[in-house]
């Protein structure tokens, strides 16, 4: 009995997955299983920092300090677009985009690739907002887990991120004496 209901029941779901697809793309390609799986790997991902953060015992702060909320964000930003735009890193992205163009200073345009599983992957690589919901997860893991490791790691690319603001200042401050 279990397996005939199972068997009437497949079909009818795959139907439904499919109408949902064609009605939700609009006539576009949409990777909505991959997306699916990504927030599946992000589930499993952020409970097994919480897992780790409760066998180690960490309690959980009443409420973010502020300082910390800030260091965060900076260091967030940063890092996502390190990991996303640099082009240092574009080696972590090849496998799953493709080289569109030079974008901005240091930093590279590059589109996911159309291949099953490597567009969603693509897609999150390069993508800095994306990006930074893994990363601002792992820095605050991080933080409850190594807190003295996290916030220097923290402090190092806010700092990064300051440098950057003073070179693309200083920049533009050159260009704009010089006319350029």
């Amino acid at each position: 009995m279990g397996t005939s209901a199972g068997s009437r029941l497949a079909p009818r779901v795959n139907g439904l997955l499919r109408r949902t697809r064609r009605n939700y793309s609009a006539g576009q390609e949409r990777p909505l299983g991959g997306y699916l799986g990504a927030m599946a790997g992000f589930g499993l991902y952020t409970a097994a920092w919480a897992t780790a953060v409760r066998v180690r015992g960490r309690p959980l702060p009443d409420r973010p300090e502020p300082w910390d909320v800030a260091l965060t964000s900076v260091a967030t930003f940063r890092l996502s677009r390190l990991l996303s735009k640099a082009s240092v890193t574009s080696p972590l992205r090849a496998p799953f985009t493709r080289y569109v163009g030079p974008q901005g200073p240091s930093e590279l345009h590059e589109e996911a690739r159309s291949e099953p599983g490597k567009d969603t992957v693509g897609e999150l690589l390069t993508c800095p907002f994306c990006m930074s919901v893994w990363v601002a997860s792992t820095l605050t893991a991080g933080q409850l887990l190594w807190p003295r490791a996290t916030r220097t790691v923290m402090g190092a690319l806010a700092a990064l991120a300051g440098a950057d603001a003073l070179q693309l200042t200083y920049g533009a401050l050159v260009a704009k004496t010089t006319g350029e």
